[in-house]
């Protein structure tokens, strides 16, 4: 599939791939792939910042290359490293056979068969019209160093390798840098992408992000849910509960059956919803139940 051409194209592609997206992230990825520049989305966890990059791989048959960032990351297992038990091999080989001559052992051992590519050097050498989509997957575990390392592919989208010279891409790879925020990244990567902040859907998103993505769940069981999860955003908790917590709660409670929410159900499953243990006690105490019997009370005012 082609790049789409206007806004209202590219939110039909979110919308096919299953993807509930608001007007202003359809703008900015959008503006993301008609300018190629990388996209840079910030946001808490659990708010389908990772999914944007799997939908647009589904959706433009393109290869998805994800780099799943964490502390320690390297370049050796980030962009390529050398095959060093097959060049010892090669060695041994020329030695037993008198080649000897320093200058072609050491061009023939750093040769590209020896090389192991890792993701940012295999987004770069993606085929033209068939550039991949390179996922830069929670850039925020990741230290200043490596992040100071992505700025030469980031911008130049090429990277070097002392042995062989600089490999550029013939097609940049679309990427798409996501960032839970648990710290701050430099504003030299940011300024070499485009930025939106991925933020926790209203009611009205919510609730069609769950009619598409678990279309079993009742209406009215639906309603419940938005509601009893828009109301704990508002309270001071350790973790809010992100989409993909409504998506978990909503197919555990259709496992069980539920068809409506009631304090027994909503205790029992709650380990689904929340990850923390004082936010899971605060809501088995009386303060959850009163904030259910709130929930229902303003959905029956509003019907």
């Amino acid at each position: 599939m082609k790049f789409p051409s206007s806004i209202d194209e590219t939110e039909a592609i979110l919308e096919q791939g299953g993807y509930v997206a608001d007007r202003s992230l359809a703008t900015v990825l959008y503006l993301s792939l008609k300018m190629k520049r990388p996209l840079f989305l910030e946001g808490e966890a659990g708010v389908g910042k990772t999914e944007i990059a799997k939908v647009l791989s589904q959706q433009l048959d393109r290869p998805l290359i994800r780099l799943q960032c964490y502390e320690g990351l390297d370049i050796s297992s980030a962009v390529y490293e050398w095959n060093y038990a097959a060049q010892m091999v090669e060695i041994r080989m020329r030695e037993a056979s008198g080649d000897t001559n320093k200058g072609e052992m050491e061009k023939g051992v750093f040769a590209d068969r020896f090389l192991i590519r890792r993701p940012l050097l295999q987004a770069l050498e993606g085929k033209a019209g068939k550039a991949p989509i390179l996922l830069i997957d929670e850039l925020d575990r990741t230290d200043e160093a490596f992040e100071a390392f992505l700025l030469e592919i980031l911008s130049d989208f090429q990277v070097t390798i002392p042995e062989l010279g600089t490999i550029k891409a013939k097609e940049p790879p679309i990427v798409i840098v996501t960032t839970n925020r648990t710290r701050e990244i430099h504003d030299a990567l940011k300024r070499r992408c485009l930025y939106h902040w991925v933020d926790y859907p209203d009611a009205e998103r919510e609730m069609a992000i769950l009619k598409v993505k678990v279309p079993k769940a009742g209406d009215a069981l639906s309603k419940e849910i938005v509601a009893y999860i828009q109301k704990l955003r508002e309270m001071d908790l350790f973790k809010n509960p992100g989409v993909a917590e409504t998506l978990d709660w909503a197919s555990a409670l259709i496992e069980l059956d539920k068809l409506a929410l009631d304090p027994q159900t909503v205790s029992d499953t709650i380990g689904v919803l929340l990850k923390y243990q004082d936010d899971i006690a605060r809501i088995q105490s009386s303060e959850g139940k009163q904030m259910l019997d709130e929930v229902k009370a303003n959905l029956k005012a509003a019907e």
